[in-house]
């Protein structure tokens, strides 16, 4: 069965109008944010070099010679002088290009026009379907065209790309520039936890990220508040309602709240082929203390044992309280249905509220009424195990074949760094890009993009993510689990068959994939594993 892309048209076009939550806001513009955009002098604040003018508040993202922007710009401007570089040609997914194309708020300029301004080097931005960004990049590699300095692909990706020998190894670069991606105050939440995971493989750097999918948790906070709702729970429970802090409470409050003959489902986190078993890995991995790891470090896969078995079991007991079409829902049915207040909670990418809780969608009966939170999770060894995955997320990587390799670096050092980044984000004119920088969690222009109290959940998902798979091998093993699960939701196989069959089709492709190195993968990859757990009280 074919992995089919997040952001597939096909996907959209099959959600109808339920894809309106997410399509309808890309053409808002700043007309509904809550900010002055009166236009400043085109000038930059002092000490500065570079960065965006023309509207208030502008000096956020303005950058002096001694950062990350600063030194990427000044190195650029010493290549151009001598006569070293002229142009970059990226790769850009159609559902993120906006961003860098359209000017925000008003006043401002384009990202792509700013770049081009400071440095004299063109930017030519190919739009490329976002299912089919990755096969581009395997076809520019195989056929040796060298069309693209720089790719733009999915996260999971990383691994594949790396062993093709398609991309460069970023390391070099990172030590001569310093992006300074971990920056206590700007850089990424989790510090060097938080580079390993978003920009790294084998202990290397071969990415560098420009978005932050982490799933997080949606509820509506007007029926867990409401007073009837609270009585009527605790007499059934014996407890509190209160948004879930165990699977065990989550479990509860949404069959609780299940009531599909009043248009409301309990939760309705995926269970569809390609998009559902990121919510079955929450469930595996919050299921030993610090972390459930996938694989055992001689690379022996751990999903075949009670902790797989369970997670499967309860993933598919759980179809109780989704929808009857459940297995067939992506996410143009869950942000369709979630706009209409057609359920209790649910698992999300971190841009949900932010097209169904705004202003501008005036299709939304759920503005005002919603909440966030992260992971529930496991009660284990006197602490609370509360975990979430990043999955899919957007990534950019510089082509080996590029004439310029250091050139698409800097770029991409001053695009993916904490200044331009946060301008560029706020931008509602695509959806690709999403906040992970601790810079970009107090920015006025995200916050009201985003709005503060989910920020504050991004944040703390964040330290609490592990990842989803990114090594060699990625599609091929995620595809193993998913048609399992599939067959588990479907009833073909029990959860101890689909775990047992996963088992068996990872150690295979395994071999196949050369077990040194995926052992190497796979202990460089635990640094990106975190080890924060939560009080039970």
């Amino acid at each position: 069965m074919k992995l089919n892309s997040p952001f597939s048209r096909r996907a959209i076009l099959r959600g109808g109008t339920a894809a309106f939550a997410l399509t309808a806001p890309i053409g808002i513009g700043p007309r509904f944010l809550n900010i002055r955009t009166a236009l400043a002098a085109d000038a930059l604040a002092p000490g500065m070099i570079g960065g965006p003018t023309g509207f208030d508040g502008a000096q956020r993202y303005q950058y002096g010679p001694d950062s990350p922007e600063g030194r990427a710009i000044e190195a650029v401007k010493v290549m151009k002088g001598a006569g070293k570089a002229t142009k970059i040609v990226a790769m850009m997914s159609e559902v993120a290009i906006g961003q860098l194309t359209k000017p925000f708020p008003a006043g401002a300029p384009t990202v792509k026009d700013l770049w081009e301004k400071e440095t004299g080097i063109t930017l030519e931005l190919v739009s490329v379907p976002s299912d089919a960004v990755f096969t581009k990049a395997l076809q520019d590699i195989a056929t040796k065209e060298g069309a693209f300095d720089i790719y733009v692909t999915e996260w999971n990706r990383l691994g594949d790309l790396a062993e093709s020998n398609g991309i460069q190894n970023l390391d070099e670069f990172r030590t001569k520039y310093k992006p300074e991606w971990d920056d206590p105050e700007r850089g990424y939440v989790g510090g060097a936890q938080g580079v390993s995971l978003l920009n790294e493989y084998r202990g290397s750097a071969y990415g560098v990220s420009l978005d932050g999918d982490f799933q997080c948790w949606v509820y509506r906070k007007d029926l867990f508040e409401d007073d009837k709702e609270r009585q009527a729970f605790k007499a059934k429970y014996g407890y509190e309602l209160d948004y879930p802090k165990t699977w065990k409470q989550l479990d509860e409050a949404a069959a609780f709240f299940h009531r599909p003959d009043q248009g409301l489902l309990g939760c309705t986190d995926l269970r569809n082929q390609a998009w559902g078993y990121p919510n079955w890995y929450q469930r595996f991995v919050s299921s030993a203390a610090p972390n459930q790891f996938l694989f055992d470090d001689d690379g022996t896969p751990l999903i075949n044992s009670k902790q797989g078995i369970n997670a499967a079991k309860e993933y598919v007991d759980t179809l109780a309280y989704h929808s009857p079409d459940a297995i067939s829902w992506g996410w143009p049915e869950q942000y369709g249905n979630m706009t209409k207040g057609g359920a209790a909670m649910t698992c999300a990418f971190s841009n949900m509220p932010k097209f169904i809780d705004n202003p501008a969608n005036a299709d939304s009966v759920v503005k005002g009424k919603l909440n966030t939170s992260f992971s529930p999770g496991r009660e284990i060894d006197g602490a609370l195990i509360r975990r979430s995955v990043l999955w899919f997320s957007i990534t950019a990587t510089v082509s080996n074949q590029s004439k310029n390799t250091e050139l698409a670096y800097l770029f991409l050092q001053w695009l993916g760094s904490s200044r331009i980044f946060t301008w560029m984000i706020a931008n509602p004119a695509g959806y690709g890009f999403d906040p992970f920088q601790l810079a970009n969690m107090t920015d006025p222009l995200v916050a009201e993009m985003y709005h503060d109290y989910h920020l504050k959940t991004i944040r703390e998902t964040i330290k609490r993510s592990v990842p989803t798979i990114n090594f060699a091998g990625a599609t091929a093993l995620h595809n193993a689990l998913d048609e399992n699960l599939l067959g588990a939701l479907t009833k073909s196989k029990t959860p101890e068959e689909a775990m047992a069959d996963t088992e068996r089709e990872w150690k295979r492709i395994i071999r196949k994939l050369g077990e040194d190195r995926f052992v190497e993968a796979v202990r460089a990859n635990k640094a990106a594993w975190p080890t924060l757990t939560d009080p039970i009280a």
